[in-house]
């Protein structure tokens, strides 16, 4: 059945995986890939101190290739060492870091915060510390610490979330750390960019303001000068409305002598009537 090929290759993967982690604690385990090839099989070991994984002459490397041929059954097994870039970002390495802390006798708050200070602080996107077990008193509990923005549930908390975990052993009991971590650069599926639209103003709106500009911008010395002329102008109009009355009441004199000369006329033809009755 092609399913149990599946569910042996998983379970080889994961024993390996554990066996690394027994035996590079100290030198800062951060994972592994397994990679068959046509001349073998590939083991990428990823550490945070490269030198310790390799050895005195490559002692501890030529160790490690000879216990997964025998005991994992791994063909012609060739080990390959890298170093981490940042340690921050590696979930196994920060979970093995916060294990050690405890062991110190450090409390779990300031090593739980601690982690997340330094996480973020490398660019992490968001980052989650579970620290569960005897922290407080007989009794187990769980705390949680969160920091940034992370996925817990979908397909993108399987593709970008990388997860660490590591047990430490305590008077009271044993701890465990769960270390879940999204690194930088992650483009979440449901992200929206909103683009600007740029609008050009027209250009008969700023030549309009200029002139406004100008009219504004005249002296008060030109606003006297225009203001003389009017009131000038303002006398002569009074001075010829005072001419023109004066005329008019000159026009009406005369008439005023002719009807003065019909009323003599008609005052002597009076007086000629009587004498030519007599």
């Amino acid at each position: 059945m092609i399913e149990k090929d599946f569910v042996t290759e998983g379970l080889k993967r994961t024993r390996i995986d554990e066996y690394l982690e027994s035996e590079l604690e100290r030198a800062g385990y951060g994972g592994m890939e397994v990679q068959i090839t046509p001349l073998g099989t590939m083991v990428v070991v990823y550490a945070e101190r490269p030198g310790m994984v390799i050895g005195r002459g490559g002692k501890t490397v030529r160790n490690i290739t000879q216990t997964l041929k025998s005991n994992y059954g791994l063909e012609n097994p060739q080990v390959e060492v890298k170093e981490v870039d940042v340690p921050e970002l590696n979930p196994k390495i920060m979970a093995h870091k916060i294990a050690a802390m405890l062991q110190r006798g450090m409390h779990f708050r300031r090593v739980a915060y601690t982690a997340l200070r330094r996480i973020m602080g490398a660019g992490a996107q968001g980052v989650e510390v579970t620290i569960s077990g005897k922290i407080r008193g007989a009794r187990s509990a769980t705390a949680k610490f969160n920091d940034g923005y992370l996925k817990k549930c979908g397909e993108p908390s399987t593709r970008f979330v990388r997860k660490g975990f590591a047990t430490v052993q305590l008077k009271p009991g044993v701890l465990g750390i769960y270390v879940r971590i999204m690194p930088p650069g992650m483009v979440l599926p449901d992200k929206v960019d909103i683009l600007k639209i740029e609008t050009e103003e027209p250009e008969v709106d700023t030549v309009t303001e200029t002139v406004e500009t100008e009219e504004v911008k005249e002296s008060p010395e030109e606003k006297v000068e225009e203001a003389k002329p009017s009131a000038i102008s303002e006398e002569v109009e009074e001075e010829t409305v005072e001419e023109t009355s004066e005329i008019e009441d000159t026009t009406e004199e005369p008439e005023e002598s002719e009807e003065t000369s019909e009323d003599k006329e008609e005052t002597q033809d009076t007086q000629e009537e009587p004498e030519k009755s007599e």
